[in-house]
């Protein structure tokens, strides 16, 4: 309700100025806010993983206790026993090293190999055999000799020589934080000094017959501890920046290190195992390890255990691996691992105390009697095993002393303070920040964790140096990257152009001001391309602008006023040799450019427009950025770049990111593919952003495409995308690399597209047929196939959401597909026939994927046989008709519509193709229903086909819970199911024989036709039938304003013409540009009777007022403005050389095309009564924003909208003013202005309401397109984008190699598709009875039928094959889920939060660059320069 109130408010606003206050509001323009419910669902989830943490930490670390103790030599278990628990210790330290050795093994073999260096590789070995050996005699031979307590307490000293190394090498940011490893290395040796002093006492007091060597292993166990404090010497090494060659020399062979340091490490545990228990205490007996059944009790104990400490301590590190990336590293990973030892004390000790009563020496007096009694329960089944051997094992203590108890503090001193200093020692994990998203490898310095120290492990591991925002020491530092949206426009909507509109203003809004740092740390630039633009009016014969480019301009304006309540500020209009170009800065100050392509001009389609935005982003502003010196306005920051506020200047918004790009390095420079009707949020980029920052080699990134549109084959193509994403695109990106990354929202890394074979191929221009298919039919494809056969990896995020539409109508579905089918297949050739090089080149595929695309692609080369074995089928079921004959009538269909469509036109395949997809469908509706018939028939669903259909439901389903907000597509699994033999068995047939037509098929729309007469001008446009004839009536605009004209006396000569450029010679002066022949200008003098316009243009006294053909000569990437410092009179004795702007009375104007007033007079619209008052009110409320300005704010929006009331109170609310009106009206408004800020006493902001006041009244701009820019594309059109004109030899013969490419493709298909029916038909025909495969026949009750199902081997073979196939995909699914959200809860801890400014803005003003280093540009420097 209160939105409603809201927007009747604005409303009513609107209509006090105007007679149409209606206007569109698209969906997702209300300003973005933080959801409750996201928040509430973070903290929920850094709960759940904190507990996670915790439990299964807590878990690990008892399990091996008890472990431990069960095996000490002073167990009261057998010996048989004993050595089959030490047996399990020993398994509890190997799991960790099999793990890493597996995975390591698994990315030399099928990723990347580099050959390690020798003596790197020595040192690293050499380290890692004595932590192993630490590792081994601490746990294996010192602990079992320990009680419980000093088992849990001695495990704190492994971080001694992580403190000593920190207090050497000084890691702490402030120098009194040096106390906190001090503090740890002191509390460690108090403890090591305690732990002696205990056992020194219990060998004094006879504690439990405690004899003398214990000292020997106390000393052991203390040594011990240091060599597996070794084990992290590596992270105190990269803080420190010490033994970075080494360090960097191991990054790049470190999976090959660990393939062999776990090996050896394996050895060293077995190696300690063997001698100490065999040749030293000579305790194994080899025939005990053959268990029977009698000792089941003993084995179900040990493997609990060893599974429970196994599979605990490696979910705990991965857990904790998740809440550092889920940004809880305080409250989910170090507070749980912190806590882990004193809960597991506490545990213990609750267990000890609430089960002590169950044992029968409890009724004695005291501990000691208590102690000795348990020597008579071992043999006693009703006593819990663990539960016994824990409590004998505190029975060791000095709690058990017959003289003193006290020294019992000392253990738990020991304990204090052994825990406290672990934590000390590891202090900087609780001030750790952590970017967005995070590699595990920016996180933890070693792959490896240590089992048995499973708490200790993780807080030592994390990295002392996290990546941290603007910190250039970190080599995992974010970087400032800059993204070019670039959308391409081919025949879009009006409703179409606004969704991607709207995407763009709402990134600029998430964006913000870019002088402003982002916690993102982006800038970007929008670019659209709009093919096919211009059109020739027939009866003018003038090259204007057609309907698509009327509508985007409309859009334009109508997206700007929802976001702003104004119309657009900033507009320019430029002409250039590809046609011309819209520059228009949006609220917050980014950038939005229009390149407006004539097809006479340059080559139009998808992929020539992709070509065109990559040569000019990478390839020419790249180069200006690298060499500025060659561009000489990049050299003078005194000219039209700069702009004046409150006495300080910075550059604009288009030369700021070309200055930004200086700092930024081509890996960090991102293209974002869009297409002309792509609707998405900005969190959708960022999340894309994080995949491309998070991993170097990763050269393009895609989101989760959702197709819009009603109708039935929308809903069909709805699940098929759904299913294609959930997992296909999961299975590519879990097992190698993603094929096709979609044009319509898609992002890549610069470097990647500028590498060898990429950008350069890609700009070959087809001339075979093969070619045609693979370059033009599939362009997004076949970049992505160049990006993996240079070694590049493309990536998916299913949480980056973008909405398209899709084909509504079955002609365009089916001509879209018949050219994403051929284009598909191959370009999947291309890659498979280059699979040994790929591999090579490509860490991210390997035989393996190469594997799996040859059997996905072999199955949907079957496809269509498989759908006619799945019709037959249906015949057999619903008609009860034999199998041979089922398959003869299912492929008859098939076979006669590859007749039709070689002989037939496309139109009438199509139309046959939709009746035959309707029958198709009622027989897949019947075929359904017969088969859960038939399961009902049998009894069970334990069938092939009934399992296979069962579990392929389930399957589905459980992939839909798992994707929450798209689980209603479910719903359209039915859709999809009956309508498979159209598109998997009519659609590969109809693709298959127009493989010859290479038209685009979709969008082909004549609207804006170069050669087809403006429609928007028609007034009323009539067929009319008298009798036998046909009358057209028509009116149009030029003959009502005609018709007017005469009826007001008027001549249509007054109106000044603008200069009529000739078709032929426009072209010919856009290739090459020269100076036409200029419009006369007059230079006044000072003091003439001609007016100044705002604008900086001069009115003369014959000029008609509302001729606003003011045009100024400006750069290709900024436009003129005026600086308020040219008001000032402080500035009227500056020099003609001092001046930082060309003199508004020294423009001169160019010549323009013809269609480039029309585009004008659309945003001349702003200059009526009605747009300038909301517009003045909006620019005063904006330039004043913050908090503290309110009052003033609202003061000057008050007065000066009076103020505007009463200047033009005569003035219609749709009348354009005049130039003197405007010049009225500034100057009352200005003075109004200062007045009140005089008032006030905010005369510092005099000049930033002046600003605001300009801005309201200047008129769009024409400017000129620079010289090396013009020079650039005249050149970039020479050799890659000029009109391609076929001669008609030429397209004969590519024709005639067209047709008989689909020749030998139909042919492939067939002869394979026809060999798998045959064998499938002899199959049946020789009968079940001869040859098949009996299988099992079960009820769902479990018995067994005395009938065995006797199935094809064909059939099952190919069931089973898919079923396996799907299997695969599902737990790709699965594993990216988990990694799906890990990034979506860290987007939305650190998501954006819109707030109002509180603090004034700063008075200087940074010439932006977050890199450079803070230099600001005040006035006081600009008048050194020009002096």
């Amino acid at each position: 309700m209160e939105e409603l109130k809201c927007r009747k408010k604005k409303r009513d606003g609107r209509h006090r100025d105007t007679w149409d206050p209606f206007q569109l509001n698209p969906i997702g323009a209300e300003e973005e806010r933080k959801r409750i419910c996201f928040e509430l669902g973070q903290y929920l989830v850094a709960v759940i993983v904190g507990l996670a943490v915790l439990t299964s930490a807590v878990i690990a670390k008892g399990s091996l206790l008890v472990l431990s103790t069960l095996a000490s030599p002073s167990s009261m278990r057998s010996p048989k026993e004993k050595q089959f628990y030490m047996l399990m210790l020993v398994f509890c330290l190997v799991w960790p090293n099999f793990l890493v050795f597996v995975k390591s093994l698994w990315r030399c073999a099928f990723k990347s190999f580099v050959q390690p260096n020798m003596r790197t590789m020595g040192i690293i070995c050499g380290i890692e055999c004595l932590v192993s050996l630490g590792t081994s005699v601490l746990v294996l031979i010192v602990m079992p000799q320990f009680d419980v307590l000093t088992n849990l307490f001695i495990s704190g000293g492994v971080c001694i020589v992580s403190s000593i190394m920190q207090i050497a090498f000084k890691l702490q940011r402030e120098k009194w934080q040096i106390l906190f490893p001090i503090c740890s290395l002191f509390l460690i040796i108090i403890g090591y000094c305690l732990l002696g002093a205990d056992y020194y006492v219990r060998v004094s007091s006879f504690v439990d017959r405690q004899s003398n060597d214990c000292f020997v292993y106390v000393g052991v166990g203390i040594l011990s501890s240091i060599l597996v404090s070794l084990c992290w010497w590596e992270n105190p090494m990269q803080a420190a920046n010490n033994m970075q060659d080494v360090l960097t020399e191991l990054d790049g062979f470190r999976d090959f290190v660990f393939v062999i340091t776990s090996i050896l490490r394996i050895v060293v545990i077995g190696g300690v195992y063997l001698m100490y228990y065999v040749l030293i205490q000579n305790s194994i007996v080899w025939s005990d390890f053959n268990l029977q059944k009698r000792d089941w009790e003993l084995l179900q104990i040990g493997l609990v255990l060893f599974f429970l400490q196994a599979f605990c301590s490696a979910a705990c590190h991965w857990f904790g691996v998740v809440a550092c990336k889920i940004h809880a590293v305080r409250m989910s990973f170090a507070l749980p691992v912190c806590c882990t030892g004193p809960v597991v004390l506490i545990l213990g000790l609750i267990l000890f105390l609430t089960n002590a009563q169950k044992l029968d020496g409890a009724a004695h007096g005291s501990i000691i009697e208590f102690c000795d009694s348990l020597v008579y329960l071992r043999n006693k089944n009703s006593t819990t095993l663990v539960l016994l051997e824990i409590t004998r094992s505190i029975c060791r203590t000095s709690l058990n002393s017959s003289y003193l108890i006290w020294p019992f503090s000392m253990l738990a001193l020991e304990g204090v303070c052994m825990w406290s200093g672990f934590l000390a020692c590891t202090y900087y994990v609780w001030k750790i920040k952590v970017q967005r998203i995070e590699r595990t490898s920016q996180l933890f310095v070693r792959r490896l964790y240590e089992s048995a120290f499973i708490d200790l492990s993780l807080l030592l591991n994390t990295k002392m140096k996290v990546a941290r925002a603007r910190n250039q020491e970190s080599h995992d530092d974010i970087e400032n990257c800059v993204i070019y949206l670039c959308a391409t426009m081919w025949h879009e909507t009006y409703d179409e152009m606004l969704k991607i509109l709207t995407s763009m203003f709402r990134l600029d809004r998430y964006r913000g001001d870019p002088k402003e740092e982002h916690k993102d740390c982006f800038d970007f630039e929008c670019h659209i391309y709009v093919d096919d633009a211009f059109m020739t009016d027939k009866d003018s014969g003038k090259r204007l602008v057609n309907d698509y480019v009327t509508d985007l301009i409309h859009v334009i304006i109508e997206v700007y006023r929802v976001f702003t309540n104004k119309e657009p500020d900033d507009m320019s209009i430029i002409e250039t040799p590809y046609g011309g170009r819209l520059i228009c800065v949006m609220p917050e100050g980014n950038m939005l450019y229009i390149h407006l392509k004539d097809k006479a001009l340059i080559r139009n389609k998808k992929r020539w427009s992709q070509i065109m935005y990559l040569y000019y982003l990478l390839g020419w502003k790249g180069y200006i950025v690298k060499n500025p010196q060659k561009i000489t306005r990049q050299n003078n920051p005194c000219r039209a770049s700069l702009i004046s506020l409150d006495g300080e200047s910075f550059l604009l918004p288009q030369y700021d990111n070309d200055t930004k790009r200086k700092y930024i390095s081509d890996d960090n420079t991102y293209i974002m593919a869009l297409d002309g009707d792509t609707d998405f949020q900005p969190k959708a980029l960022i999340l894309l952003v994080d995949r491309l920052r998070m991993y170097d080699n990763v050269g393009a990134a895609c989101g989760r495409i959702h197709p819009t549109g009603m109708g039935p084959m929308v809903w069909y193509q709805k699940f098929e995308y759904a299913v294609g994403h959930w997992l296909q695109k999961t299975a590519e990106h879990v097992f190698g690399s993603v094929l096709c990354s979609p044009g319509c929202f898609s992002l890549f890394r610069g470097s990647a597209l500028m590498d060898d074979n990429v950008l350069k191929r890609y700009t070959t221009t087809a001339t075979r047929a093969s070619e045609y298919v693979q370059y033009d039919q599939g362009e997004d494809r076949w970049l992505c196939t160049l990006l993996l056969q240079q070694g590049w990896r493309v990536e998916y995020n299913a949480a980056s959401d973008a909405y398209t539409n899709s084909p509504e109508e079955f002609k365009e579905f089916y001509n879209q597909r018949r050219r994403w089918g051929p284009s598909t297949l191959a370009n999947t050739l291309d890659l498979l026939h280059s699979g040994p090089e790929t591999v090579k080149r490509n860490t991210s595929i390997s035989r393996l994927y190469i594997f799996y695309q040859m059997f996905t692609v072999g199955s949907s080369i079957l496809g269509p046989a498989s759908v006619s074995l799945m019709v037959a089928g249906a015949f057999q079921f619903v008609f009860k008709i034999t199998g041979t004959l089922s398959i003869i009538i299912s492929v008859i269909p098939p076979v006669f519509y590859m007749i039709v469509c070689f002989v037939a036109k496309p139109n009438t395949q199509i139309t046959i193709a939709a009746i035959m997809s309707v029958l198709y469908a009622f027989l897949m509706t019947a075929s359904f229903f017969s088969i859960i018939g038939d399961m009902v028939i049998q009894g069970t669903f334990l069938t092939p086909t009934g399992l296979f259909l069962v579990s392929m439901t389930v399957m589905y389903l459980v992939t839909a819970l798992l994707h929450p907000e798209e689980f209603g597509m479910i719903v359209y699994g039915l859709m999809y199911f009956i309508c498979i033999p159209s598109g998997y068995l009519l659609l590969t047939i109809y693709s298959l024989v127009n493989m010859h037509i290479v038209t685009w098929g979709t969008r082909e729309s004549n609207k804006g036709g170069g050669e087809t007469k403006k429609k928007h001008n028609i007034l009323c446009d009539r067929n009319c039938t008298l009798c036998c004839w046909d009358m057209k009536i028509q009116i149009t605009q030029e003959t009502e304003n005609l018709m007017l004209q005469q009826i007001t006396g008027q001549s249509a000569q007054q109106t000044p013409p603008l200069p009529i450029t000739n078709p032929e010679v426009t072209q010919q002066t856009s290739l090459n540009p020269k100076p036409q022949s200029r419009l006369d200008t007059t230079k006044e003098e000072d003091g003439g009777g001609a007016k100044k316009h705002p604008t900086g243009r001069k009115t003369g006294a014959g000029e008609k007022e509302n001729d606003f053909a003011s045009v100024g000569s400006g750069d290709s990437v900024g436009k003129e403005r005026i600086s308020l410092s040219t008001y000032d009179d402080d500035d009227e004795d500056d020099d003609d050389d001092g001046q930082f702007y060309d003199d508004p009375e020294e423009r001169e104007e160019i010549p323009v095309s013809d269609w480039v007033q029309p585009v004008k007079e659309e945003f001349l619209k702003k200059l009526t009564y009605a747009n300038l008052k909301r517009n003045l009110q909006e620019q005063i409320r904006y330039t004043l924003r913050n908090k503290n300005q309110d009052d003033v704010c609202e003061e000057l929006v008050l007065m000066l909208t009076d103020t505007l009331n009463g200047e033009l109170n005569a003035v219609g609310p749709e009348d354009i003013l005049t130039d003197s009106q405007l010049e009225e009206l500034q100057y009352a408004l200005t003075e109004q202005a200062r007045r009140i800020l005089k008032t006030n006493r905010m005369g510092r902001l005099e000049k930033r309401v002046k600003r605001a006041i300009e801005k309201t009244l200047i008129a769009p701009q024409v400017q000129k397109l620079d010289e090396a820019e013009n020079d650039f594309w005249v050149k970039l059109l020479e050799r890659y984008l000029s009109p391609i004109v076929d001669v008609k030899a030429h397209q004969e013969e590519v024709t005639r190699e067209l047709k008989s490419l689909r020749n030998k493709a139909v042919f492939l298909y067939f002869i394979v598709n026809v060999l798998w029916v045959v064998a499938t038909f002899f199959l049946q025909a020789i009968g079940s009875d001869v040859l098949s495969i009996e299988i099992p026949k079960y009820f769902p009750n479990g018995t067994e039928s005395d009938e065995p199902l006797k199935v094809e081997p064909l059939s099952l073979m190919f069931l089973f094959s898919f079923a396996i196939l799907l299997l695969i995909q599902f737990l790709a699914m699965l594993y990216h889920r988990i990694y799906t959200l890990i990034h979506v809860v860290s987007y939305r801890s650190s998501e954006k939060d819109y707030k109002e400014r509180d603090e004034d803005d700063d008075d200087g003003l940074v010439l932006e660059n977050q890199m450079a280093n803070g230099l600001v540009i005040t006035g006081d420097d600009l008048s050194m320069v020009t002096t």
